[in-house]
């Protein structure tokens, strides 16, 4: 098995929600420690807190993952006495890296708000509010024909070639010609100076994201065997990526409002939930899920023909307005997005197995939620 950086886990995991798709402000990325040391155990959590920390410790974990940043203000001071920065102290103390995925997790394709619309068993999701648009770039490259499988593992690797949440490493090669003579001082890999020469070349075209361009130009350069390549980059106008806050879907079958919130809190798995409504016994089929505090999204609701609206954390006169708008709304809590680790655990467990990573995945079992219900 292959020992791995923490660098190496959040690239990939990068490449899968990239910080770019974050809400300006927020703190996502590195926290504390480094990433440029082995890791051989990641604990997987919502929030970092104390006792979650502690646990870290005692699994002897190298690296903890979150949801929710661990900084969210500036430390005044770094007294210990004061229970945050002792956290913050025994992170250092122990070597314990953690790393943060906040807002860009929440609107990656098939991220926190896709994993909570499938557990209330939407269907046919689409964005609620879309925040952020990537556009696409094509590249041409030309290569002998022994080395373009070797190219289009380099590229692939670097990001291209990805097209939708549901299709990867997608290419076209077409085979032909290249002529060209070397001259001056070239050192040429194939032929002589002042020579003429023909080669059976493939001419491999993939799609990448704008951002990766400097990634994809080094993974040519790196992988192709002429000393001058030839490529083209353009730009494609008829494919862009959408990204945003929440989904929007239907349910198999309609359901009342009570019958509705009583199954979205045995979902979740919360003792208690708030909600709002004008008729408990209306019946409801699409519906609207933001994980977080996001009440002031409602509007993206109605506007997608939501019914009702799944958020946590709602405030009191935002309710009067929404129900001012005759829009039904569950309020199950802030706690409900912890599903983000058994699904990062699992996903980071696809990745260890499919790259032969030595690196062990464990959720953190501490409930971090601070509310109770009586």
């Amino acid at each position: 098995m292959i020992r791995i950086l923490g660098n190496d886990l959040i690239r990939k995991f990068e490449a899968f929600a990239p910080k770019t798709l974050a809400e300006p402000g927020d703190p996502v990325g590195l926290a504390v420690g480094t990433l440029n040391k082995p890791i051989k155990k990641v604990l997987v959590t919502l929030d970092v807190r104390p006792e979650v920390v502690q646990e870290a410790i005692e699994q002897q974990a190298d690296l903890i993952f979150a949801h929710h940043p661990p900084i969210f203000r500036p430390a005044k001071n770094l007294v210990t006495d004061d229970p945050q920065n002792k956290m913050y102290a025994d992170l250092l103390k122990n070597d314990i890296a953690v790393y943060a995925a906040h807002t860009n997790l929440d609107v990656a394709t098939n991220g926190m708000n896709a994993w909570l619309a499938k557990a209330i068993g939407l269907n046919n999701t689409e964005i609620m509010a879309v925040t952020k648009k990537e556009s696409y770039k094509k590249l041409v490259v030309f290569v002998p024909l022994s080395d373009q499988e070797a190219m289009i593992a380099a590229l692939t690797k670097a990001g291209a070639g990805k097209i939708g949440p549901n299709y990867q490493d997608c290419s076209y090669t077409v085979e032909g010609t290249g002529r060209f003579t070397p001259v001056n001082q070239a050192d040429p890999a194939i032929g002589q100076l002042n020579q003429s020469e023909n080669v059976a070349e493939a001419r491999i075209e993939v799609i990448f994201p704008k951002r990766l361009t400097a990634e994809i130009e080094h993974a040519l350069f790196t992988a192709h065997p002429y000393e001058e390549p030839v490529y083209d980059i353009y730009t494609i106008e008829n494919y862009i990526d959408e990204y945003g806050l929440g989904r929007v879907g239907d349910l198999t079958e309609p359901l009342s409002v009570l019958d509705f919130a009583e199954k979205v809190k045995t979902i979740f798995g919360v003792s208690g939930l708030r909600y709002l409504s004008k008729d408990n016994n209306q019946l409801i089929q699409r519906v609207a899920i933001c994980g977080g505090d996001a009440g002031k999204y409602y509007p993206a609701a109605l506007e997608k023909g939501a019914e009702v609206y799944i958020t946590g954390d709602v405030y009191y006169h935002v309710a009067h307005d929404m129900l001012a708008e005759n829009l039904t709304v569950i309020d199950p809590g802030h706690h409900i997005e912890s599903i983000c680790k058994k699904e990062l655990a699992g996903l980071f467990t696809k990745w260890s197995q499919e790259m032969n990573w030595d690196v062990t995945i464990i959720q953190s079992a501490i409930n971090t939620d601070p509310y109770q219900f009586i």
